[in-house]
């Protein structure tokens, strides 16, 4: 019969991608006490494990690629004092601050003083995007493709189409032709996009079926207008269709935010349990190892001031979206802000669109934006943009638009950081 060990910590980190490396190094520098981080994968350090592609870090470095940029950070996490376990998962939740795991070594139930969540971002399979026809083999999401060229070094196949003109989609285009696959197109529902030289681009398209029994054979394939065609392939890789990994944030009562299926938490990184937080593409879905690690390094000083017996304030107003914007994180105004900047996506491109930021009828900020806005890059907004929000008002409402006009506002465009 097993037995549960129990087992006390300062600080449990789940999940050992940038956000929870990044968090655990600074809180370790820091003295927060016992800071330990669990990982259910067999290695630190999250996606860029598997990403061979150069840029990684913050400036970007050209030189450092995401296995290498994985292995700094881990070495960096346990050279601060943090311990990291990897091989562990955790399964559920024995109290607000209590997390039940397994591993290897058997079952423990940790308790801490605070527990942050770093689950990262997880890709929706074929099935989950509701694509009709045969389960044949040669289906793959970017994740699959990544781990079976380098990491197991296996053959993918000899021509592949690729659902996705994000740039994900395009590290994908790169890894295939470097496994001597020919791409014969990339397929995307969106109207525009930048299409990689030497691969066919068709936009405005669906995939309506796969076709293939044993093994795919094509692709149908529908443009908006109508038109349809298929695409001879033995390999379809799906891209793009991230969301965040909130199975263990759902399991503890963790309410989630309805735009970025995350957890909702505020400017500090804070949920609406006391004492837990969320950090990284846990919030949002995928974005850059440098913003991941960004919001977790940001994330130690709430982590600290709640250790030292801050209160844990109460909900501000909720951030909201309308269309075309799809998601805003933090989803919460509250008094105090760690993070730097708001991170918002538009589920269009947008040529200088005006953003505005209002409450209750009452106009709080509004800016241009100075360059194309684009469905696979966030926008990021400076915290001010709510500063004059009421704290016992209704839900702040994020807006963008083409045209308008900006005129009478003193800082009147505001420059795309991504």
């Amino acid at each position: 019969m097993n037995r549960t060990a129990d087992v006390l910590v300062d600080v449990l980190v789940v999940g050992a991608g940038p956000a929870g490396l990044a968090l655990a190094a600074r809180l370790s520098e820091a003295g927060a006490g016992r800071v330990e981080v669990l990982e259910r994968e067999p290695e630190a350090g999250g996606m860029p494990r598997h990403l061979h592609h150069g840029g990684f870090g913050r400036p970007p470095r050209p030189w450092l690629r995401g296995p290498a940029y994985a292995r700094r950070s881990a070495q960096e996490a346990l050279a601060a004092g943090a311990a990291v376990r990897t091989g562990v998962t955790a399964t559920g939740w024995a109290g607000p601050l209590t997390l039940e795991t397994t591993s290897p070594a058997g079952l423990e139930r940790i308790t801490a003083r605070a527990v942050v969540l770093a689950t990262g971002a997880r890709e929706r399979p074929r099935s989950a995007r509701l694509v009709p026809g045969s389960r044949p083999q040669g289906v793959l999401t970017t994740g699959e493709l990544f781990q079976s060229v380098h990491r197991y070094g296996l053959p993918v196949g000899r021509r592949a189409v690729v659902v996705g003109a994000e740039p994900v989609a395009r590290h994908a285009v790169d890894t295939l032709r470097r496994a001597g696959t020919d791409v014969v197109a990339m397929v995307t529902e969106r109207p525009r996009a930048a299409a990689v030289p030497g691969v066919p681009l068709l936009t405005a398209t669906t995939v309506g079926e796969l076709r293939g029994r044993g093994r795919l054979t094509g692709v149908a394939v529908r443009h908006r207008d109508g038109r349809s065609g298929l695409l001879a392939c033995d390999t379809v890789v799906f891209t793009g269709d991230w969301i965040p990994d909130h199975e263990l944030a759902r399991r503890g009562g963790i309410p989630l935010d309805l735009g970025t299926r995350g957890p909702g938490v505020d400017a500090s990184f804070r949920t609406s349990i006391p004492g837990v937080f969320a950090v990284g593409n846990a919030l949002h879905g995928i974005e850059r190892a440098a913003t991941a690690a960004g919001e977790g390094a940001a994330a130690a000083a709430p982590v600290l001031a709640h250790l030292a017996g801050a209160p844990w304030p109460e909900p501000g107003p909720p951030l909201e979206v309308r269309a075309p914007l799809l998601w805003v994180t933090p989803n919460r105004v509250t008094a105090t802000a760690a993070r730097p900047l708001l991170l918002l996506r538009s589920a269009e491109p947008l040529t200088a669109p005006v953003l505005t930021v209002a409450q209750d009828g009452r106009l709080l900020w509004r800016r241009r934006v100075m360059g194309p806005v684009s469905p696979s890059r966030s926008l990021r907004l400076p915290p001010t943009c709510t500063a004059h929000a009421d704290p016992t008002g209704g839900p702040v409402v994020l807006t963008i638009r083409e045209g308008g006009s900006d005129q009478g506002y003193p800082s009147r465009t505001l420059s795309l950081r991504r």
